[in-house]
């Protein structure tokens, strides 16, 4: 997930390349990786099994996360950064190599699954990830389909163009409606050509049409959404498309998808779901029981389908493991869209189908001391050094859980500026010079948590990750620094 659904995307990804071996339309789930302190790959992939998990879509190749899947039975999309469609597209070179290295060795050796779309003898891949975002202003307008066509060619000339093909992700704004009723839906003007030059292709080579759906999006960009709309429990005004019902946005969404791609001649191709979740913190809308009541509401309603397209949906929860490093440009919510905190805890029940409702816990995970930096018993709150501290440490670490409908809200101001402190000194892996904030900060070995707000623990570092310190955007940055200031002010 990333800037916007209808106007949302992920920044990250580019090119997915999906290796599966088709077993059903059971659950699977997107595994992101932009934390400070990722799970050993192995804990992850054990995570997905223990609880039924039977497919995974991942933003890049990383070698150790695909080392990690080999002879799990896990079905796999791989993907490629945004920045490289541009290479990809410019030079058939370039996508052979990609190929060979991410498809070619994977599939020679078997020690990926290779997904089955429509007969045994089919596979394919998936090419891009919302490139046709509106917030990207065009960038990958030229680079998309070229990309695609090269990606396709270097299977073939790699001996798996039977096997393995390409679809490409794409974010719900791709079509729009010019009314509530699906049936007026239709692909963006701005993006008709080349969505219809895409969807002939796809058709063309027998692969399926991607799309990102996020009701909660919708939500969070019209206050006037309805509430009950977005979920699956039955909307108090449904909608009437000629005969039609609809009770629920998803659905909605879909079946306005299937009549743009009808209006083109394409109204029977397969679709799947790329990333559909709801996030629990960030927002006043984000929290722990309506991604209950959301997933678990879409889990009971996608064996049934929708009205244009009654039947099983494929689909990839969004996400798996919430990500602490991702861009906040979007919104506070951006790193809470996971179904396990950081450290594959469990957020909540959830029935995928083959569990029996409660989410099994990551195994061995490993975690740093139980000890937390905090304010000093003895600071001021009027100490000139308090908001610049706090705005380092916010800068430095993860503050969206703090300010108004988040899980810290009812914090007071120095609970408030402990949690900066605190985020701070886990992300640094609790060196003594991380709690060192002037005359402000101190260790304490009791638990600061307050009701819902937790103040986490860090697990230990991969080996290879090292301490993982990022920055946010300027932007983020000042909304997490005038929340922060705010709630002290209160």
């Amino acid at each position: 997930m990333g800037f916007g659904y209808m106007n949302y995307g992920i920044i990250a990804a580019g090119v997915v390349l999906c290796f599966m071996v088709h077993t059903g339309h059971g659950i699977g789930a997107n595994w992101g990786t932009q934390l400070t302190h990722p799970l050993p790959p192995k804990t992850v992939v054990q995570l997905l099994k223990d609880n039924g998990i039977q497919k995974v879509k991942l933003f890049d190749a990383e070698t150790d996360v695909l080392n990690a899947l080999k002879g799990s039975g896990i079905e796999v999309m791989v993907g490629i950064p945004n920045d490289m469609l541009a290479t990809l597209a410019n030079s058939v070179s370039a996508a052979e190599k990609w190929v060979a290295k991410n498809v070619s060795a994977h599939v020679s050796s078997n020690s990926v699954d290779i997904r089955f779309f429509f007969l045994p003898s089919t596979r394919y891949v998936a090419v891009g990830n919302e490139p046709f975002l509106s917030t990207y202003n065009g960038t990958y307008l030229t680079t998309t389909y070229p990309a695609l066509a090269n990606i396709q060619a270097a299977l073939i000339k790699a001996g798996l163009g039977n096997r393995v093909k390409v679809t490409v992700p794409l974010n719900a704004d791709v079509y729009q409606s010019s009314s509530q009723q699906p049936s007026t839906g239709d692909f963006r003007p701005d993006i008709q050509d080349v969505m219809v030059q895409i969807v002939t292709f796809l058709n063309n080579n027998r692969a399926p049409f991607t799309v990102n759906i996020y009701p909660f999006i919708s939500l969070y960009n019209d206050a006037n959404f309805p509430m009950d709309y977005a979920f699956f429990d039955g909307a108090s005004t449904p909608i009437d498309d000629n005969g039609r019902i609809y009770t629920n946005v998803f659905d909605a969404n879909y079946d306005t998808l299937i009549w743009a791609m009808q209006k083109h001649g394409y109204g029977n191709m397969t679709i799947l779901v790329g990333e559909i979740g709801w996030p629990t913190d960030g927002d006043r809308n984000a929290n722990v029981g309506y991604a209950q009541r959301f997933n678990q509401g879409f889990m009971s309603h996608m064996n049934k389908g929708t009205p244009m397209r009654p039947g099983p949906v494929d689909a990839y929860l969004f996400s798996l493991i919430d990500e602490d490093a991702k861009s906040i440009q979007p919104g506070n919510f951006e790193r809470h869209w996971g179904i396990f905190y950081y450290d594959g805890t469990p957020k909540y029940n959830l029935s995928l189908g083959s569990n029996s409702g409660a989410l099994v816990p990551a195994k061995n995970v490993q975690y740093l001391q139980r000890r937390w930096c905090v304010m000093s018993p003895s600071a001021s709150l009027d100490d000139p050094q308090v908001a610049p501290s706090v705005s380092y440490a916010c800068s430095r670490a993860d503050c969206t859980s703090l300010g108004y409908g988040t899980s810290c809200a009812n914090l007071d101001g120095k609970q408030n500026i402990s949690y900066a402190f605190n985020s701070y000194y886990q992300i640094n892996n609790q060196l003594d010079t991380a709690c060192k904030f002037p005359h402000l900060s101190v260790v304490t070995t009791s638990d600061p948590s307050v009701g819902t707000c937790r103040f986490a623990v860090m697990i230990k570092p991969s080996s290879n990750r090292g301490n993982s310190i990022f920055l946010v955007e300027p932007f983020g940055l000042l909304i997490q620094m005038l929340v922060v200031l705010f709630t002290l002010l209160r």
